[in-house]
């Protein structure tokens, strides 16, 4: 059961995602540090938080985003199996940096369908997404075990999260890095944005 009153429970909202982890974050610092190119400013993370492909990774199932997931690739078939969005947990785990093999080229944040829209979700249109190395069948998205396997448990779950104590207390911190004064300069570079 998750415990929306436990600040545990949450990520913190003062950091970024590539600095949720703090072997991840060493890092992404050592990169920053060493940076030797004059042309290119040193930079923390190679790709944002928010870009188009992040959209279009979470929106599979559901089109227009489907076609534009299959353009994208210039192949006329979906990316490999392997690199679809297939798991909430396993998408945290690759964000976060929370799993021995982490991506430094993953910084993902949710987007807002996160907190209103079950459909994204399921594969209501039965794509064949394919299978993972493992065999694994991509269908609907796996869920956290708390949603109990419910695309709208996982939906009102996720409001109340945004709705708690913690993120009302914290959302501030969050805003900074994404849209206000954290997002490049000094600051930036002290809260490792």
């Amino acid at each position: 059961e998750l415990d929306l009153n436990n600040p545990k429970s949450f990520r913190d909202l003062s950091k970024p995602m590539g600095a949720q982890n703090e072997e991840r974050l060493g890092a992404f610092m050592e990169r920053y540090n060493g940076w030797e190119d004059p042309s290119i400013p040193a930079f923390h993370y190679g790709t944002h938080y928010s870009v188009a492909g992040a959209v279009l990774y979470y929106l599979i199932r559901i089109d227009p985003y489907t076609s534009n997931n299959i353009a994208l690739q210039g192949t006329g078939k979906f990316d490999h199996s392997d690199r679809l969005f297939f798991s909430v947990q396993e998408s945290w785990e690759s964000a976060s940096g929370n799993q021995s093999n982490y991506q430094m080229s993953d910084v993902k944040e949710l987007i807002p369908e996160f907190f209103y829209l079950p459909d994204f979700l399921v594969n209501k249109n039965k794509l064949d997404l394919g299978c993972r190395q493992n065999g694994e069948r991509i269908d609907d998205v796996i869920l956290p075990r708390w949603a109990k396997g419910n695309p709208r448990e996982f939906i009102r779950i996720n409001r109340m999260a945004l709705e708690s104590d913690y993120v009302t207390a914290n959302l501030d911190d969050w805003v900074d890095l994404v849209f206000g004064y954290k997002q490049t300069g000094p600051e930036a570079i002290k809260a490792h944005n």
